[in-house]
């Protein structure tokens, strides 16, 4: 009978033991969690936790991705014990298949032998034993935690399958604040980018087109939500020149406006030197080529208007050919488009010269007019811009400005503005 009750208080030590350990690292992690909302540091106290706790080489936390087929699990965060091989376990997609199938534990102490997971790929080849619970977020599967190799004999066993499966549930609603925590951070500075890339788009362009006699003149840039880089510029070189260009920078946000800013200073300062403008764009491109990184480009169209002679020299790097439209309602394209600038460090761009004659106009545009699309994912097109400009030519510059951009408005639609819109008018009296 003594014996008896011996091995009876013997076996309620082990199971009261088991159950303040239990409890005890439930509360290390509670506490360790709840003191911090970065994703990465809740995940690595997890993991960590797992391998002090379960005695295993290796633990994952992994977060279910909607939208991949072929490998559902990305793997956040993955940790080692110091005395296991470093070269990470990985599961096989028929592990993973039959979690999302199942939605339930794995527990494997033979994975290799285990009937229903034959025929696994040589990454499962280093993984002996297995302990893997679901996360679930309000009823939906978000993720894993996944324990490998069990470091002693008995391998893993269904208390650690219960105590694992708490802490699942304990850690999904963390794992989940923490990653909305993390997005809602990530959009303040997406917000915060746009805002000081707009500015410094604004603080670029000109306040107010130049006055000139014989010539009216107008200039707009309306940006996109995510601030792209388009710009325009009008450079006074003497009392009979005005230097005047349209831009596009490749790229969204602050890396765009820091080369917007970095081309008009480079453009300025070459009108300077020189009044030719393929040798403005031409040592232009040198300079942004060696001061730019290699996935960073701009197109750039650049002219010279003499409003004593009445005409424009021009060169073009790459950017949307303007077009020329007479009082009569003839149209002309300026051709001689050269490659956009920073693409190679040497390259020699045409120029070409166009007379103004008394009520011709002059428009030069970004892509942000001509690919508006609408509801049917049909471009504006320049045909469609050509025309539009050909009716208004009577009027005004601002207002046949207003009237392009109002109709591609029209055009679009519901559909967002994905791109810059920029429009320039020079048109003789």
């Amino acid at each position: 009978m003594d014996r008896m009750n011996d091995d009876f208080l013997r076996q309620e030590n082990v199971r009261l033991y088991r159950a303040v350990e239990e409890l005890k690292i439930l509360n290390e992690i509670s506490t360790a969690i709840s003191s911090t909302m970065e994703l990465r540091k809740i995940e690595t106290l997890i993991v960590n936790k797992c391998i002090k706790h379960f005695n295993v080489e290796q633990a994952a936390v992994m977060i279910l991705q909607e939208d991949a087929k072929d490998h559902p699990f990305q793997t956040m965060i993955r940790e080692v014990d110091s005395s296991a091989a470093q070269v990470p376990y990985r599961l096989d997609a028929r592990l993973t298949g039959w979690m999302l199938r199942n939605r339930k534990p794995i527990l494997v102490n033979d994975l290799q032998g285990d009937h229903r997971f034959h025929g696994l790929s040589n990454d499962c080849a280093s993984i002996k034993s297995l302990l893997c619970v679901p996360l679930f977020f309000k009823g939906k599967m978000t993720g894993l935690i996944a324990c490998f190799n069990k470091k002693n004999d008995q391998g893993f066993t269904k208390d650690d399958q219960r105590l694992l499966s708490i802490l699942s549930g304990q850690s999904a609603q963390v794992i989940e604040n923490a990653r909305l925590h993390e997005q809602e951070q990530m959009l303040i500075r997406m917000q915060e980018e746009h805002r000081l890339a707009a500015d410094i788009q604004a603080r670029l362009l000109p306040k107010s087109a130049p006055v000139l006699e014989g010539y009216d003149i107008a200039g707009v840039t309306y940006p996109a939500k995510v601030v792209g880089g388009d710009y325009f510029d009008f450079i006074p070189i003497d009392a009979s020149r005005l230097a005047f260009c349209v831009g596009d920078i490749s790229g969204k946000g602050i890396p765009a406006a820091l080369l917007m800013s970095n081309l008009q200073a480079t453009i300025r300062a070459e009108t300077k030197q020189t009044t030719h403008p393929c040798e403005c764009l031409n040592r232009s491109n040198q300079l942004l080529y060696r001061n730019t990184e290699a996935d960073k480009f701009a197109t750039l169209f650049y002219g010279i208007l003499d409003f004593e002679k009445h005409r424009v020299d021009y060169s073009n790097a790459g950017h949307n050919r303007p077009f020329l439209v007479r009082k009569s309602g003839e149209m002309k394209e300026l051709s001689n488009a050269g490659i956009a600038m920073s693409m190679i460090e040497q390259f020699e761009y045409p120029e070409d010269t166009i007379n103004i004659d008394r009520g011709d106009m002059l428009v030069i545009y970004s892509d942000g007019i001509t690919e508006a699309i609408n509801e049917s994912n049909e471009e504006y097109g320049e045909e469609r811009l050509c025309k539009l400009a050909c009716s208004f030519r009577g009027k005004s510059a601002n207002n046949i400005m207003d009237e392009i951009v109002k109709e591609v408005s029209l055009f679009s639609g519901t559909q967002p503005q994905f791109d810059d819109i920029t429009l320039m008018i020079i048109k003789r009296d």
